[in-house]
This record gives structure tokens, sequence and C-alpha cells, in this order.
């Protein structure tokens, strides 16, 4: 009985943990809100310098309003979306690819590592001549600086597959998509979701790098506005407007975690 009790017990003890951590964000949240409001105040600077939290939140309003806040993040939604989809299938197929095959490996490595070797914001311009300023160098953009974390976690995960298990399903005379769905995939889902977290929030960066270099919309575009007329207001409005996309974007891969693996009984 005791033996049976136990885990009931630890899982209870670390459902109570997490719903006393639950609200440490939002604590930490609204005291940087208070200190934030106390230093507008106290440090006398003119709000196109320090907004106060005030300031930012009727701006916010403002352009919620006009319908501008809405248009240019659903733009720049689109454009991290449809980059996060292209890079993390290229990453895919290119890691089954080096996992696979020793050849491939050696052939692509060298370019691939001196690839991250290159900021994102120094081949942009190039980008936007070569393919305009229209949405396709923003999606470019936002699948190459996703592409590496993702195609290293898919490797990783589909080379710590362990070999005992590949030989088993050899010997029981699998096929290739049978070792691929049965073995492979879910013994490289954990790590690979792990590389889908870090592009999730680099899509929004590669996003907004894009738009800096050159666009006439988005929330990159939006920031240049609020900067170039001294709206430090909008400028923070856009900022936070990111920093949602991306915690949404992470949430939503911690969502599939928890669905995909649900097997390894995830606390």
């Amino acid at each position: 009985m005791d033996l049976n009790l136990a885990p009931k017990l630890e899982k209870l003890f670390n459902r109570n943990q997490r719903r006393k951590t639950r609200w440490i964000p939002l604590i930490a949240i609204l005291l940087t809100i208070v200190l934030w409001e106390a230093l507008a105040r106290i440090s006398g600077l003119p709000a196109f310098i320090l907004p106060s939290p005030l300031m930012v939140i009727k701006r916010f309003f403002l352009a919620l309003t006009d319908g501008s806040l809405l248009h240019h993040t659903t733009i720049t939604l689109f454009e991290v979306l449809l980059g996060l989809l292209t890079g993390s299938c290229s990453a895919i197929i290119v890691g089954y690819a080096i996992a696979k095959s020793q050849f491939f490996d050696s052939l692509v490595s060298p370019f691939l590592v001196a690839s991250q070797a290159v900021p994102i914001v120094a081949i942009a311009p190039l980008l936007m001549i070569w393919f305009g300023q229209g949405i396709s160098s923003k999606v470019l953009i936002c699948a190459l600086i996703v592409f590496f974390p993702v195609l290293v976690n898919t490797v990783v995960g589909l080379r710590a597959v362990p070999q005992s298990l590949d030989e088993l399903m050899r010997s029981l005379r699998a096929s290739r998509w049978q070792m691929l769905q049965h073995l492979e995939i879910p013994a490289a889902l954990p790590v690979f979701l792990g590389g889908l977290r870090i592009g999730a929030t680099l899509s929004v960066i590669g996003a907004v790098v894009g738009e800096f270099v050159g666009a006439d919309q988005g929330l990159g575009f939006l920031i240049n506005v609020g900067r170039g007329q001294y709206d430090t207001a909008l400028v923070f409005v856009a900022v936070f407007t990111l920093v949602a996309l991306a915690l949404t974007l992470y949430g939503i891969v911690i969502f599939l975690e928890h669905r995909l693996l649900a097997w390894q009984e995830i606390n």
C-alpha cells in the first residue's frame, strides 16, 4: 500500500508546488510596472525618452482602436508562421539526411557551420535586393534563422535512437517507414520539440530584422515609425506585442509537448 501511495503523494506535492509558483511571473510583472512608473515619475525624463506605463497603455488602446496595431501584428504573425513552417520542414528533411548519411553530413556540415558565422543582419540587405521588400524576403529570413537550431536538434534526436532498438526493428524486418513511424520519430520527438521552442522565438526576431531593413508594414516597421516620430510609447507597444507573440508561440510548443509526449508522463 505504501508503494502505491508514494507516487500519488509525489504528484500531489508537485501539483501544489506548481500552483504556488504560478503566481510568481504575475507578481514579477506587476512589480516591474510599479518600479517603471516610479522611475518615470522620479526621474523627470520627458515622455519621448521614458514614457510611463499609463502612457504606453493609452497608446496601445489608441493603436488598437484605429486598427494599425492589429494590421501590423497580422502581417508580422503571418511572416513568422510561414517562416517557422518553412524553416522547420527544411531542417527536418536536411537533418534526417545528415543523421542517416555520413557522406551527406561531411558534405554539408562545413557550409552549415560557416553560415552561422554570418549574422542574419548582415545578409538581410542582400535578401531584400534579391527577393524584394515583399513578404517573401521576410519569410526567408525567418526560415534561415529558424533552420539551424531545429536542424541540430533533429540530428541529435535521430542519432540518440538506441542502437539495440534499431537492431531489434531490423531483426523484425521492419520497413523504413515502420522504423521511422514507430522508432525514430518517437525517440527524436522530445529533442526536436526542444529545438522548435528555440525556433519559435527566433522566428519573431527574423521577421523584425527583415522589417527593419525594408518594409512598409509589420511591427518592425511600426517600431521604425515610432522611433522616427519620437513616439516612444508606440515603440513600447510594438515591442510588447512582439514579446506577446513570442510567448504565445513558445506556449503553443509547450502545449504540443504535453500532448505529444504524454506517454513520458511530463510533470
